[in-house]
């Protein structure tokens, strides 16, 4: 009776575990650029209204850059070449003419990770409002994975410099081609050398009460920005005059309420400049309101790189920011 039992036991986690081996659905790693997708769709539909309406919301220009840049890459594939490697692609919109009209995002459906929007309609108006109706969630979908994908790049070779750790008892996940350049008591600056220029983060904060005002907040975060920027971020050498970082004075910040790391606050997105100097480029500030601590967290991200595209690498800082913790209290 005991062997009999033992063999009926053998069996059943037999079975289960070949039942859980066929439920299993192993996926090849997605692939594709940074910031790209793939719209399936039939190039007759591509050419016209609904081409249009697609383009309008995933091509839109990303808001707060020096020049026009996309959300996306895109790239149009009709339904009879979607198929082999190019299926693998991280971010999919497939979208056609159909019997059934819905629009929903899916999942890791041919790789990992993915997402993939699909969209229908019974007719070209349909597909249309369908697309209105649920791009910003496929978008934040698509955006929320690329940032996701990215951190996990970080992950392979990741800075062991502890300076925020020291300073501010907190922690980014920085890849370990970033060098600390500069740091004071409220300071720190890091950043990279990239393509003709410089990716650049920078770490200070302020005391609990600042931007109390919601009717002057625009006003006193660009003060804020202003004045930091005239401590510690100086401009080129120019005879006679003053330089230094500050934003934009022709161009208002875009803000919006934003949650990193547990702490609530507002994302900033603007352009800055260099006061009595030529120089100019995106920045994205991250205001954290750390009650625990008794203070406002300043994290910014901000991009140098002359007469080229700064999309992704603005985006890099993004998901270098978003990585932010609270470790402890600070020395």
């Amino acid at each position: 009776m005991k062997q009999a039992g033992t063999l009926f036991l053998l069996l059943t986690l037999l079975f289960s575990s070949c039942k859980e081996s066929k439920s299993k659905k192993y996926l090849p790693s997605s692939v594709g650029a940074i910031n790209s997708m793939v719209v399936v769709i039939d190039s007759e539909l591509w050419k016209g209204s609904v081409g249009d309406t697609i383009r309008r919301h995933f091509a839109a220009p990303v808001v707060g850059m020096p020049m026009d840049e996309p959300l996306f890459t895109i790239d149009q594939v009709a339904p009879k070449f979607f198929t082999g490697s190019i299926r693998n692609t991280r971010s999919i919109l497939y979208v056609m003419e159909d019997s059934l009209n819905l629009a929903h995002v899916k999942t890791d459906m041919y790789a990992s990770p993915q997402r993939v929007g699909v969209i229908k309609g019974t007719s070209k108006d349909e597909i249309i409002e369908n697309v209105r109706a649920k791009a910003d969630d496929i978008i934040t979908a698509f955006k929320d994975m690329e940032i996701e994908a990215a951190q996990k790049r970080f992950e392979r070779s990741l800075s062991k410099e502890t300076v925020l750790q020291d300073k501010f008892g907190i922690s980014l996940n920085i890849p370990s081609i970033y060098k600390v350049g500069k740091q004071e008591d409220n300071f720190v600056w890091i950043d990279r050398e990239i393509q003709r220029g410089t990716a650049n983060i920078t770490v200070y904060e302020m005391p609990a009460d600042s931007f109390s005002n919601d009717s002057t907040l625009v006003k006193d975060i660009v003060a804020m920005r202003d004045s930091i920027g005239a401590l510690y971020i100086p401009g080129p050498d120019v005879p006679n005059k003053i330089t230094h970082m500050r934003t934009e004075p022709a161009f208002a910040p875009y803000v919006y309420p934003a949650e990193i790391g547990g702490l609530k606050g507002v994302e900033v997105r603007g352009l800055w400049d260099i006061k009595n100097f030529p120089m100019a480029g995106p920045f994205l500030t991250y205001i954290l309101n750390d009650k625990e601590n008794n203070r406002k967290l300043v994290l910014e991200g901000f991009v140098f790189a002359p007469a080229t595209e700064k999309r992704n690498d603005l985006f890099e800082l993004e998901a270098i920011l978003k990585t932010f913790k609270i470790e402890g209290v600070k020395n």
